[in-house]
């Protein structure tokens, strides 16, 4: 199918692939989709629903049929479309949703099925019976779900994200583009050219118009050769600008080496880049659409532009023998370019009475196709006129129902374009995105003088008011020949008419919901899954929404359009998360007496990205219960020490530093004495509990504050947001300083005793209080005590430069086993805090308010804090809602278990019944019982009340008794002694 003398392939330079494990032969240059083309392959893949045949039918990434899995292995890539994959040699190609080949597909049965397939049939029938979903619908539904399907493996591609920055970003290289950036360049601007082809020059490659006397190719070859050779201009190929963002940013995804046999290792895959842009110029051209009729879907049927496209550019013959179908004059070129070119034109079918031929060829006016034939590749049409119906024999037929301006990005902050009678397509709204200017086809131009004259005039516009002078560029001569349409969406008739050939939508299933009350076009749109495909609706929507305001009786402007989001085509999630592979998403944290805890014996265990030990084992201890007692007993009884250097420590210095945590957290830090620590609650904006901890004041201006290990990152994203976004006059610098600093607790009544060996000023009960905090020196080394508590006994924690933590933590653990304690781990700290009732982010879960936690006086009066008015709503401070309790055991069993759900006593385990549920629980064995935290309805004022307790996961039914929270010294005497 190859035509002699066409195209920009490199016929000298042959390339082998294979297909559905057939070997083929194509030319560097050339596509995947050009390449099987050229071997007579039409049949590329099945539909999503039906499975029906489907062969290619665009050239570009709106493509929506031949879509491909490429490479084997990890490196198997599903939903590659065919046109946009550039061919290489020894390129693996394999169809997708068939089985057990793409010729014979025993799942296109479901074709047979379609009267009781049609749009909206999956709501209506798996609601019933119930029964049957679980069972029956959902697992077929996910054994049918998706097209391609990844290996399986881990990915070992390299991805990367990068970032630039330009004073123009043009986003497409067609005419427009091109025109855009040669004067913009010319200027002296810096200038960014993104095109998401191999091959820069749009249009112009797929044509064979002329500019200033030579053909338009050479052209645009002639202007990328000046742009390359200039400084100030970056030339970005195979680079899709895929979303719009606030600020002049712009997401754009590279394909950097999809094209390469075997790339080398240190080459990445895909490069995910952020431009930020003082201006852009949106050139992205227009997208051909199809017409629906009977069958339009078969293998064979393209776009009259594709066709062109094929012919022109990779020197393709579609079909020996073409006709077209078309109701605009640009069609006509088809035909014209195919005679020149040698290849049989049937005839050109044109649905206006009043078309005129362009050349020599037959021409039938006043024509619509209204069925084909052929089950795996077109072999006939059936066309009407006045006259009747009649049949053409034929292997190709190159639709065009007009273009639609590509106006996707100009839509992605909530822009909604405009229709325009003149082309029956829509067009961006002038003010769509902030310091963005269309330009060209994807502004309604549809002649090439007119995308030439647009982009410089464009060019002019994005430059005004930048103080630089314009350069005067003459813009090149082309034809200029007026668009000429007569819109026409559907043929009338009787069987299936295709609008979104992936998903199987067709005009049929659009009338049905509006039939069916679904007349809001994004109602429709999920009612029917037009527009839902990979494609997202590029090829259908307008068709779609054009046969939607028919069917309502209202215009299709009234009507109006889907919303158009991020991204433009598909983006790999590798390539979005660049760097974040394995460790690098999740990197593992460690803290400095890791090694001496692993040394030890402790199993680690993850605490947010921290690696924790659970417990320290002994000699003759079977299981990790025995472990957590001994543990706890060290706390009680002497001294434990534990690495707490995972929680959050912020930094926090300027005149304003008060200011700052007055308004961040619930209770007053302005009036803290130097040298004093206070526990503070933090609130989100709408009023629920975001974090707890407690801050100490190191200086005038001075402040250190400690968050849960949970909440470390988004406690300092909150206090970058109040002062960047709210209070960006206050004088005051914040740093995480959570790895500068490896901090120990050391908990228990000889706690003193042990810190005042290691320091070089002993201190007393009344040199250093409860709450009270430093600097001091260990053996020469500059250090920070805090006296704070966490386990409820006398206790301190002493902070180092992280590089001393590992030798201090060996230190303390050695002098705490000489007196009879020594290192505890995760296990027994939770124990030492439920006996005491102090919460963590297993109570303050997102949920829960200050009121819920008992600490609603913490709320200060003389002061505004975030949230504080939200926590105020009636609704959360209702006596009547989960209040933070402790529980008991009271029935046979004595086992609890936190997530069982509590119900007044002897009353049926059902929602409507539900008292509350158990957040955190542990053995004491200062108690010899389970004891636990959670919230139960009411209760602060239901101490003593039983209720019973159920864990349907767990098989436990038994009876707790509601108790006060803090269940270990009350008064706080241990910790203040």
């Amino acid at each position: 199918m190859r035509v002699p003398g066409k195209g920009r392939i490199d016929r000298s330079k042959p390339v082998q692939f294979r297909f559905d494990g057939v070997q083929y032969q194509g030319f560097e240059g050339d596509t995947v989709a050009s390449a099987l083309l050229a071997n007579g392959v039409r049949l590329m893949g099945r539909s999503f629903k039906y499975h029906r045949p489907r062969g290619v039918l665009t050239a570009g990434s709106e493509e929506p049929n031949a879509l491909m899995t490429i490479g084997l292995g990890a490196a198997r890539e599903p939903n590659v479309r065919a046109t946009v994959q550039e061919l290489y040699d020894g390129l693996e190609a394999r169809s997708q949703n068939a089985f057990p080949s793409l010729a014979f597909d025993l799942l296109s049965v479901n074709d047979l099925a379609a009267p009781f397939l049609s749009a909206g049939f999956y709501y209506k029938t798996f609601m019933w019976p119930r029964a049957f979903w679980e069972k029956l619908y959902e697992p077929v539904i996910r054994r049918a779900a998706g097209l391609g399907a990844l290996s399986g493996e881990a990915d070992q591609d390299r991805y990367e994200k990068a970032y630039a920055f330009c004073d123009l970003l043009v986003i497409g290289a067609g005419p427009a583009g091109l025109m855009a950036a040669l004067v913009a360049a010319r200027s002296g601007v810096e200038v960014i050219l993104a095109d998401e082809d191999a091959q820069m020059g749009g249009r112009l490659l797929a044509e064979t118009q002329m500019v200033d006397g030579q053909s338009g190719a050479d052209w645009a070859d002639a202007v990328l050769q000046e742009l390359a050779g200039m400084d100030n201009v970056r030339l970005m190929t195979r680079t899709t600008v895929t979303g719009v963002y606030d600020q002049g940013t712009y997401g754009a995804l590279e394909r950097v080496s999809h094209h390469i046999a075997r790339p080398d290792g240190r080459l990445p895959r895909e490069t995910f880049w952020r431009i930020v842009a003082r201006r852009s110029i949106l050139a992205a051209g227009a997208l051909e659409r199809p017409i629906a009729f009977q069958n339009n879907d078969r293998p064979g049927i393209m776009t009259a532009g594709a066709v062109r496209t094929y012919l022109n550019r990779w020197g393709v013959a579609p079909g020996k023998a073409v006709t077209v179908f078309a109701n605009n004059d640009d069609a006509h070129r088809t035909a014209l370019d195919l005679i020149a070119a040698g290849v049989h034109v049937t005839a050109v079918l044109d649905s206006r009475a009043d078309a005129q031929a362009q050349g020599e060829y037959r021409l039938i006016r006043g024509a619509q196709v209204c069925n084909s034939a052929g089950r795996r590749g077109l072999e006939s049409i059936t066309y009407r006129t006045t006259s009747g119906e009649d049949k053409l024999a034929t292997d190709c037929l190159a639709v065009s129902g007009g273009w639609n301006p590509t106006v996707h990005l100009t839509c992605h902050m909530n822009g909604r374009p405009e229709w325009d009678e003149s082309i029956a397509s829509f067009v961006p709204k002038s003010d769509a995105i902030p310091g963005m200017t269309v330009a060209g086809a994807a502004l309604g131009r549809f002649t090439l003088h007119g995308c030439l004259t647009s982009g410089a005039d464009a060019a002019r516009a994005a430059l005004a008011g930048s103080g630089r002078s314009v350069a005067d560029v003459t813009v090149p001569q082309a034809d200029d020949t007026a668009y000429a349409i007569a819109p026409l969406w559907a043929v009338a008739g009787k069987g299936r008419a295709w609008l979104d050939f992936q998903n199987d939508v067709t005009v049929k299933d659009v009338k049905q919901a509006a039939t069916e009350n679904f007349r809001s076009v994004e109602h429709m749109k999920r009612y029917t899954t037009q527009g839902m495909a990979t494609d997202q609706g590029k090829n259908s929507n307008v068709a779609a929404l054009a046969v939607l305001a028919d069917a309502t009786g209202r215009g299709i402007p009234e009507t109006g359009t889907t919303t158009f989001r991020p991204p433009y085509t598909p983006v790999t999630l590798a390539a979005l998360g660049a760097g974040s592979r394995g460790k690098g998403f999740a990197p593992q944290r460690f803290t400095t007496s890791h090694a001496a805890s692993v040394a030890m014996g402790a199993p680690m265990i993850e605490a947010g990205l921290w690696y924790r030990p659970s417990y320290f084992p002994r000699q003759g201890e079977t299981n990790w219960r025995q472990s957590c007692d001994r543990e706890v007993g060290f706390v009680r009884k002497t001294v434990g020490i534990c690495d707490v250097s995972t929680l959050g420590k912020i930094d926090i210095q300027g005149p304003d530093a008060g200011k700052l945590l007055d308004f961040a957290y619930t209770n007053m830090f302005s009036t803290l004495k130097i040298g004093r620590v206070r526990y503070g609650l933090m609130l989100r904006e709408d009023g629920h509990v975001m974090d707890d901890g407690t801050t100490a004041r190191l200086g005038e201006t001075h402040f250190v504050m400690t968050t849960t290990t949970a909440a470390a990152g988004q406690v300092m994203r909150h206090l970058e947001f109040i002062t960047q976004a709210l209070h960006p006059e206050w004088d005051v610098r914040i740093m995480s300083v959570t790895e500068q600093w490896a901090q120990f607790a050391i908990a228990g009544p000889k706690s003193r005793e042990l810190v005042n060996g290691l320091i070089e000023s002993p201190i007393n009960n009344e040199s250093w209080p409860f709450m009270a905090c430093g600097p001091v020196c260990v053996a020469g080394i500059d250090a920070r005590l805090f006296r704070i508590s966490f386990s409820g006994e006398h206790a301190y924690e002493l902070a180092v430069p992280a590089r001393y933590g590992d030798a201090l933590f060996r230190v303390l653990v050695k002098r705490a086993e000489a007196v009879g304690g020594g290192a505890y781990g995760m296990e027994a700290l939770n124990v030492l805090r439920i006996e005491k009732g102090h919460i963590t982010h297993s109570e303050i879960h997102g949920r829960t308010t200050a009121f819920d936690v008992g600490m609603e006086r913490m709320i200060s009066a003389k002061k505004d804090c975030i949230g504080k008015t939200m926590a105020a709503r009636e609704g959360l401070l209702d006596d009547d809602r989960a209040q933070l309790v402790g529980f008991k055991p009271a029935g046979a069993i004595k086992k609890l278990t936190a997530g069982a759900h509590v119900y007044a006593d002897e009353s049926d385990a059902v929602p409507e019944n539900d008292q509350g549920y158990l957040t955190s629980v542990a053995f004491s064995p200062d108690f010899g019982h389970y004891i636990g935290l959670g919230f139960v309805r009411g209760g602060a004022a239901r101490h003593g009340d039983r209720l019973r307790l159920v864990d349907a996961l767990r098989g436990i039914d038994t009876v707790v008794e509601v108790c006060a929270p803090v269940f270990l010294d009350p008064e706080g005497g241990r910790a203040r002694g």
